[in-house]
């Protein structure tokens, strides 16, 4: 539920919006209706929608009006769900014929929309960010934004391209519009903890889901459906998943690591759905000034669990369980933390109706680029600098991407024997 208090403050501050200079395509609050689409209808999508029409409520006026996907699936049980949703039911304008299936379904919502809701598999995510800001609509893209250093290059000319536009684009590193995050790293920044000299991260977890093959599945319609499991669609946890701690690290020191050493592998039985995906990640991240951060994330049963960032500085350190200080400046940070996957819409929802556009679209690549060149680094068994990552002429995404083609499964990485490109 979102923090009723936020929520008063965010209405007050704004109560003088229809004097503001208004964004493209942005609608003063209670009058013309924003209308939302939905590329990637999963459940990471399905449950975005949902978010974004809590964070509306009665403040913002919304109409979800196009949902698109490559499977049918997929936009069949997103549609159901949005039409009968407790927070979706009442701003559910989808007709059949905003309802967009196949690889070019993004295009036609798109052109539906004012503001384009991206949720699927990250390997995607470049090619679509491109032309929701080449039309000239808002944005939310869920993390991260790319799966190598040629797609970080796309994204970041498309930051500027935004820029330029002044479009509101957000992120979903929510940690950032968390309340008890944001109280934090606030303090950290106003010297709680002294200067910024060390971390450490962790997503350490149980196993992820994985998808056999079906015999009626072709190629790409498996690697799609089992999307976690391939490098060109998922980067593999260390980005999809645990770019959220390292985002908290970057945020803390205020820049992106320089150089990355790191190790990983699969310790699980083989399995052909586990694809090339590995199941540990260990990283020594490299920031300027010899700041150094511990990462570490694993997808393995009955082990230690931890998600977690500890920030040290000169005089102490953070911990972000229970958000709590030490060392000379011992506190804890008490806030209703409510739900930040609500608090982030209601802040891209405020900065289109306020005029003072939110775009979060550089900073979330680089944390997804400092994701990357841990990955690049354990797959390699070599150190990768941020340059290295940045100018990688890999490029995973298949040529003339076709459903029902043929497409071979790469190789597994193996350290010392995985070439860096």
């Amino acid at each position: 539920m979102t923090d009723p208090n936020r929520r008063a403050f965010l209405r007050a501050s704004s109560a003088a919006a229809a004097g503001l200079a208004l964004l493209p395509n942005a609608h003063a609050r209670g009058n013309d209706v924003i209308k939302v689409g939905l590329v990637g209808c999963g459940g990471r999508g399905t449950g975005a929608v949902d978010n974004i029409c809590e964070a509306a409520g009665g403040t913002y006026n919304i109409k979800i009006v196009a949902l698109g996907d490559v499977f049918e699936d997929h936009l069949r049980n997103c549609r159901e769900a949005t039409k009968n949703g407790q927070h979706t039911k009442d701003k559910y304008d989808v007709s059949d014929d905003r309802c967009f299936v196949g690889l070019d379904a993004y295009k036609k919502v798109i052109e539906a929309s004012d503001l384009v809701i991206l949720a699927t598999p990250p390997g995607f995510r470049p090619g679509h960010i491109e032309a929701v800001v080449e039309a000239g609509k808002h944005l939310f893209a869920e993390k991260p934004v790319a799966v190598d250093g040629t797609g970080i290059r796309r994204v970041l000319a498309a930051a500027d391209k935004a820029k330029e536009k002044n479009l509101a684009v957000l992120a979903g590193t929510q940690r950032r519009h968390q309340p008890g995050y944001v109280e934090s790293l606030k303090r950290i920044h106003d010297g709680a903890i002294g200067e910024v000299n060390g971390g450490q991260v962790y997503w350490n977890q149980g196993a992820i889901w994985a998808r056999k093959r079906q015999p009626e599945w072709t190629d790409v319609e498996y690697q799609l459906r089992n999307w976690y499991h391939f490098l060109w669609l998922c980067g593999d946890h260390i980005v999809e998943q645990h770019i959220h701690n390292v985002d908290v690290a970057n945020w803390a020191i205020g820049a992106h690591p320089i150089r990355a050493v790191g190790m990983g592998g699969r310790q699980q039985p083989d399995a052909p759905e586990l694809g090339q995906s590995y199941d540990h990640f260990a990283v020594d991240y490299e920031y300027p000034n010899d700041v150094h951060v511990m990462s570490m994330c694993r997808q393995i049963p009955d082990c230690e669990n931890n998600v977690s960032e500890t920030i040290v500085g000169t005089k102490g350190r953070f911990q972000s369980n229970g958000y709590r200080f030490s060392g000379a400046n011992r506190e804890r940070v008490r806030v209703q933390d409510g739900n930040a996957f609500v608090h982030e819409h209601v802040d891209l929802l405020e900065s289109i109706v306020s005029g003072k556009p939110i775009n979060e679209l550089r900073q979330v690549a680089e944390s997804t680029l400092s994701m990357i060149m841990g990955r690049m680094s354990a797959y390699t068994g070599k150190a990768v600098t941020w340059e290295e990552a940045l100018n990688s002429k890999l490029d995973t995404f298949p040529k003339d991407l076709d459903l029902k083609g043929s497409l071979a499964e790469p190789e597994f990485p193996r350290p010392g024997v995985t070439e860096l490109i």
